[in-house]
């Protein structure tokens, strides 16, 4: 049985991936199921790399797949699960996306930007009031002392994680502390760790917002990048801005429209056979950690997580990903401008600060000079083996990994589900793959 703390840790482990992608987001992309079925091209390599890490152990199951613009290559290998019985690994099987999640949401932000509703610069406390006055603390580390925060939380703050807000994965303290206590933990693990977590959490959105709205910054607003529950308040954002709620907001404006038919934020009984268990490293041994035939998946969460909530397909997630590539449709139906994606995936942070990647403690790894989009990391320069500067994207903490290169037109998409995320070199295997695929070096 997996307690609270060991809940966090491993998310904490694992939300390397979430914070790290910018170095895995090379390797990987997926096939569109839509009407209009693109060219397909082979990937030998990547697809000999996809098998190895299952002929080897190193995961029951994996999905890797890229696209151009006019070209998709799909490589699937293993099952869904380690038991012989388990369904095939698709790019129609489900897995946890976690932190993939946020870039859909800051995507969607983008979505009421471009309508008018939203500003970049605007005060969330415009629809939000308890954030209108904030306090900072004056040592995080030690106590909940504060002081009048000078400057308010924005909309750019909440999608760039430059609000001062923390994390359960990271914040330390006394603060980490009043974050468990209120339920501040948008995320689920499994059935176990669900009990207590559910006990404490608010049951809705708006809840949610309110509780953090009473709870001191760890920095002032705008000054420094903190990974945050800052594309989890902008769900609530979404929601008044947009006069619906936040699921409803994304499937009549994102996941309907682009035929995203296998995004689930809860996991329907009839499908958990092509759902994936999530499973963790201990020592040598692969630890069922979330078996999909019990998984707290298949129960609705406490409220949509927009920073860590959804299960998706690979096909799913690449459908999203080819709509960034192609500007903002997909099969000829609009969903964004390209200047309103052309802007969300530019480096949104704050004058004056900088996303310098993530501590490797957390399993992170620092990448090449980036910035901060809407929910995702920018690459601002092109290095050997690395993304093409303007790189957009973004990883979840069981090791799933998505991103789109507007300079060479790629995208790519990775699933696979298991704690911690950098147990395997996988990221540096699949960029070594897809150089000798696509004929030439990845810088």
């Amino acid at each position: 049985m997996m307690n609270y703390g060991r809940m966090r840790n491993a998310l904490a482990l694992t939300g390397a991936l979430l914070l790290v992608q910018p170095a895995v987001v090379w390797a990987q992309a997926a096939p569109p199921r839509a009407p209009a079925r693109p060219a397909t091209r082979a990937l030998p390599a990547t697809g000999a790399m996809v098998r190895s890490y299952v002929a080897q152990k190193k995961v029951p199951g994996m999905v890797v797949v890229v696209g151009g613009p006019d070209w998709t290559s799909a490589n699937a290998a293993g099952r869904v699960a380690t038991e012989a019985t388990a369904s095939p690994v698709t790019v129609d099987s489900l897995w946890r996306v976690y932190s993939m999640t946020k870039p859909i949401t800051g995507m969607a932000a983008m979505m009421l930007v471009e309508d008018g509703k939203l500003k970049l610069d605007q005060p969330i406390s415009d629809f939000i009031p308890g954030f209108k006055s904030m306090k900072v603390l004056t040592d995080p580390d030690t106590s909940l002392a504060s002081r009048p925060a000078t400057r308010p939380i924005t909309v750019r703050n909440l999608l760039t994680h430059t609000a001062g807000l923390g994390y359960s994965i990271v914040t330390k303290g006394p603060l980490l502390k009043e974050y468990e206590r209120l339920g501040i933990v948008p995320a689920a693990v499994n059935r176990q760790a669900e009990v207590a977590m559910a006990q404490a959490r608010p049951r809705s959105l708006a809840e949610f917002a309110d509780r953090v709205a009473t709870l001191p910054l760890i920095a002032e607003p705008g000054t420094r990048w903190s990974y945050s529950i800052g594309l989890d308040v902008l769900g609530r954002v979404i929601e008044v801005a947009s006069g619906m709620s936040f699921e409803q907001f994304l499937q009549t404006r994102m996941f309907g429209p682009l035929g995203m038919r296998s995004t689930y934020w809860t996991v329907p009984q009839s499908e958990k056979g092509r759902f994936a268990t999530n499973y963790a490293w201990a020592g040598d041994n692969l630890v069922p950690v979330d078996p999909a035939a019990t998984s707290v998946w298949l129960s609705p969460p406490s409220f949509p997580y927009g920073g860590a909530g959804l299960v998706m397909s690979a096909g799913d997630y690449d459908r999203f990903l080819h709509m960034l590539q192609n500007g903002g449709t997909l099969d000829g139906r609009r969903v964004m401008k390209p200047e309103t994606v052309a802007l969300g995936m530019s480096d949104l942070l704050p004058n004056g600060v900088a996303f310098g990647g993530v501590d490797g403690a957390t399993g992170g790894q620092t990448g090449p000079k980036m910035g901060f989009g809407a929910g995702g990391s920018v690459y601002l320069e092109t290095l050997p083996g690395r993304p093409a500067k303007g790189t957009y994207g973004w990883g979840g903490a069981a090791g799933t990994v998505g991103f789109v290169d507007p300079v060479r037109q790629l995208r790519g998409t990775v699933m696979v589900n298991y704690f911690p995320a950098d147990r395997f070199p996988m990221r540096d295997d699949l960029v070594k793959a897809l150089a000798s695929d696509l004929a030439g070096p990845l810088g």
